[in-house]
């Protein structure tokens, strides 16, 4: 970080109090005069569109926190000409807190350079409006992750960014941030992606197949004969025709108010996931075509042949899916949420290592550092990052001790370690602290989520009260295994652990509370009724059981005798496995991979699902590409490299 990043620039809105649901836009015209390289450095709150003499130039703010708050350092010398320039900034400020977005003050920071002279800076000089096309104050809801839609009016679009049309002086505004240069590239954009039109219904309905699961940003080209509202919806599949607009209380669209005559859009700021796009006009619209623009993170394939079709086809399955949920970070779901997790992160880079030249180390370092910057007043982890939600999920605080070890492990570098010592201590002090007749007792309150999977009790849901105040074995496992990765992580960096007698302790206590001798297995609790694979699984990663006891439950995991874990935990009873004899259980976990993700291919699936039940999981809310299921890359290279 450096204090004299911007030497003149001042945070600005276009007015001193923001509405939440807020596009603002900013006309900043310079003079360059044909010599050096022109650089902008830029950053806002929610959201931003770059454009340099009308047309596009760069987008996607990095998601932050105000302490933490990202800038772009942005080439545009392609994009000027010598002489006078018009330089134009859309932002989209949320200003309502999401699962994926912290909400802080509005603002726009921008400085324009060329051989360290000034062209251009944001203050109370720069004109500024809110905008016209498109809907301020609308705040709907596509879904709580992903946060809103919005809503577009083609007939109130004018030459703003060509003149400051209606522009007035903007409000320099107080911002309270700590500026970082941005961790990670850009995506890059690749050819747009237009659908097939598969139903015409008079011009009246179109929809539109793109073929595969994809990730982009609408883009569409159409003639309407009137004035006229368009009802623009997405999904990942259909149902009696027509894209799922509707789930539950999730709203999967967006309007767009047509002119006369020919209509040209992209919103570069509203990524989907989806398979599916469907119009809705009032009269018939002559539609030339719609679809995605993909926006990628760069990234290059590692070369892999396992020598298979079937094998070979599921590995590419799982590695599209972990491109399609990387954006400025991963995401968990494209569709639905798009927000980072901590342990379906962990999964996924887990599975970059292996499938991407490099490892894609420094995407997999800016994801855990950002996780890092989370401040929450109970210590633990947010559910999502960025977020102000009250909300998280304890067990998903233990597995980023994982992560973070895993990092070390495949690239070397213990400097993050070092960085994010300090906060992992303060993680970790939130579980002692939580500790009763040596056990983690669950933390209570709604805001803590008793969750493990998506599987017979272990989602908070099937939790009764009096169970909600009582200790369990998975929390308390895993405890155990982020202990041993903290102690691990402090040898590397030569600083002191404490701790060695709490893991002895946990262990001793969690295998006299929850293992029952008769039956040879654990349960989750002292009231539970029946075995799980899950909480078996880690009670062997954590130590719990000898080498006997081991094995009589890793018999039970290969014949299926214990109630099963959901697709993205089965990373804990493979590990489980191949810690207990990786020859012997090799077979076992392959042979499960091919059947779990034979049956997407055979639905068609381009992308693995969240769980093996596909679209239906979840009150038909189930998503068609989750990255947390992308584990198959990881035991491939693993067991047959």
């Amino acid at each position: 970080m450096k204090k004299d990043i911007f030497q003149q620039a001042q945070w600005i809105w276009v007015n001193a109090t923001a509405g939440k649901d807020e596009y603002g836009e900013f006309f900043i015209p310079f003079t360059y005069d044909g010599k050096g390289k022109v650089s902008c450095k830029l950053s806002c709150d929610g959201d931003y569109t770059l454009f340099i003499n009308g047309k596009y130039a760069a987008s996607n703010q990095y998601g932050d926190f105000e302490y933490y708050k990202v800038y772009d350092e942005l080439d545009i010398t392609s994009f000027v000409k010598t002489g006078e320039n018009k330089m134009a900034v859309l932002v989209w400020h949320y200003g309502e807190g999401t699962m994926r977005y912290a909400a802080y003050q509005a603002g726009l920071l921008c400085e324009v350079t060329a051989q360290d002279n000034i062209l251009a800076s944001t203050g109370a000089h720069t004109l500024s409006r809110i905008s016209k096309a498109y809907q301020n104050g609308r705040a709907q809801w596509m879904t709580p992750q992903f946060g809103f839609s919005f809503g577009y009016d083609a007939t109130k679009e004018d030459d703003w960014m060509f003149s400051g049309k209606d522009c007035t002086p903007s409000a320099v505004v107080k911002k309270n941030a700590t500026l970082f240069s941005r961790p990670v590239e850009k995506g890059v954009f690749m050819p747009v992606k237009k659908g097939e039109k598969i139903k015409n219904d008079g011009g009246r309905c179109w929809l539109i197949e793109l073929g595969e699961e994809t990730v982009g940003l609408p883009t569409f080209s159409f003639y309407s004969p009137i004035e006229q509202e368009i009802l623009v919806s997405f999904g990942e599949n259909t149902r009696d025709g027509h894209v799922r607009r509707i789930i539950g209380e999730r709203d999967f669209s967006f309007t767009y108010f047509a002119k006369q005559g020919v209509n040209e859009y992209t919103n570069y700021m509203m990524r989907l996931g989806c398979r599916y796009l469907e119009f809705k006009a009032t009269e018939p619209i002559e539609l030339e075509f719609a679809g995605l623009l993909p926006q990628k993170y760069p990234t290059k394939r590692a070369q892999a042949d396992f020598g298979d079709e079937l094998t070979n086809r599921i590995y590419a399955l799982c590695v599209n899916t972990l491109e399609l949920c990387m954006m400025e970070h991963y995401v968990d779901c494209p569709w639905r949420e798009q927000c980072l997790y901590a342990f379906d992160s962990r999964n996924q880079m887990l599975c970059g290592y292996y499938a991407f030249e490099g490892g894609n180390t420094q995407y997999a370092r800016a994801n855990l550092l950002l996780m890092g910057k989370d401040d929450r007043a109970d210590r633990l982890l947010s559910i999502c990052f960025p977020s102000h939600l009250d909300l998280t999920i304890p067990s998903f605080s233990l597995y980023y001790f994982v992560a973070v070890w895993e990092y070390v492990q495949h690239t070397g570098d213990i400097s993050l370690v070092k960085e994010l010592m300090p906060k992992l201590r303060s993680i970790m002090q939130a579980f002692l602290d939580n500790r009763k007749d040596g056990l983690v007792y669950r933390f209570l309150g709604d805001n803590h989520w008793a969750f493990y999977d998506w599987s017979e009790e272990l989602d908070n849901d099937s939790l009764s009260d009096e169970e909600k105040d009582k200790p369990d074995l998975m929390l308390n496992a895993l405890f155990v295994i982020a202990l041993e990765k903290m102690q691990q992580l402090c040898e590397k960096v030569g600083e002191p652990f404490a701790y060695a007698d709490v893991i002895t302790q946990t262990k001793s206590q969690a295998k006299r509370t929850f293992f029952c001798e008769k039956d040879g297995l654990f349960l989750l609790t002292k009231t539970s009724k029946k075995y799980l694979e899950l909480p078996n699984a880690v009670a062997i990663l954590a130590g719990l059981t000898d080498k006997k006891e081991s094995q009589f439950i890793c018999e039970k995991l290969v014949n299926g005798q214990l109630s099963p874990c959901t697709l993205s935990m089965k990373t804990l009873k493979y590990d489980a496995l191949l810690q207990v004899d990786e020859e012997k259980y090799k077979q076992s976990i392959l042979d499960e991979i091919k059947v779990d993700y034979k049956n997407m291919l055979d639905a068609g699936a381009t992308a693995t699902w969240e769980t093996s039940e596909g679209a239906s999981a979840f009150c038909d809310a189930g998503s068609l590409c989750h990255g947390w299921s992308a584990i198959p890359v990881y035991y491939y290279h693993k067991l047959l490299k």
